[in-house]
């Protein structure tokens, strides 16, 4: 499988062998037409678009005669490696899942075109001898300028939504590092005097995803950076999530990030 896909199209958006990449985008030239979340969007030249990689929210593509895309898939695993220290993209997310499409100003899209040619030339080098690494670090440089773009875009503000409120103070509990001793939905719940059940649903509302899905990747980006840094042992990162074992993280790892620890640091 590969983690790192280059095209000139949107073809693949909504395919079921596609279903763990995100897609990024950047129109050069015409414009397309879609529909997201049964919403009428207009993708144009000097646009930038991140879908999730529920490619079913998107329907009837529609593109000019003149349309000229640049798209780079990258699964979910890659992402969450390459994934800076910063839980900006978490409300991000949010924000994307509302409108997936950033206009771009024109230094942002000599930023973009930059960031994407960088990683299509490094996807042609694998005699590099750390070649992964050079990967990661370029998909991270397009992650950060994202964040950038938004921010710039958009500010930072707070979610806002019909549920905001709740999702709020459910991401803060998360952003404080809560999940490090508890990854059990009903501790969240208890603490924003909610039940489970009803907890799910508004994180369904708001991101399109469950409230578990949260706590998971919130752990699982988490553990990747710990990971990562030589001078923890395994053993102490289990501790630090409060992992009953090392074979329990072990295979805690092994399911939500797809490697073993070891992987990490060869």
């Amino acid at each position: 499988m590969r983690h790192i896909i280059v095209d000139d199209s949107l073809a693949r958006v909504g395919m079921p062998q596609f279903a763990g990449y995100m897609c990024h985008a950047y129109c050069y030239e015409g414009h397309c037409t879609l529909d997201y979340q049964d919403k009428p969007l207009r993708f144009e030249a000097g646009d930038c678009m991140i879908l999730p990689r529920r490619g079913d929210l998107v329907k009837n593509l529609r593109g000019s005669e003149d349309f000229a895309v640049r798209t780079i898939y990258v699964t979910q695993e890659f992402i969450e490696l390459s994934t800076p220290r910063s839980n900006y993209g978490m409300k991000g997310h949010l924000s994307l899942y509302e409108n997936p499409i950033m206009r771009l100003t024109p230094e942002m899209q000599q930023r973009c075109i930059h960031n994407f040619e960088v990683i299509s030339r490094r996807l042609s080098q694998p005699q590099h001898k750390f070649y992964h690494d050079v990967l990661m670090n370029a998909v991270q440089t397009m992650i950060l300028d994202f964040f950038d773009f938004h921010a710039t875009l958009y500010g930072f503000d707070r979610i806002t939504s019909h549920y905001n409120q709740l999702m709020e103070q459910f991401l803060e509990m998360l952003e404080r590092g809560d999940f490090r001793q508890n990854r059990d939905i009903g501790y969240y719940a208890d603490k924003l005097c909610v039940t489970p059940k009803y907890l799910s649903e508004v994180c369904k509302k708001v991101s399109g995803l469950p409230a578990n899905y949260w706590i998971t990747r919130f752990t699982s980006l988490d553990i990747s950076r710990q990971l990562r840094d030589r001078s923890l042992s395994f053993s102490d990162i289990s501790d630090m999530f409060g992992f009953s074992s090392l074979s329990h993280f072990s295979r805690y790892v092994q399911t939500n990030l797809g490697a073993k620890p070891s992987d990490f640091r060869e």
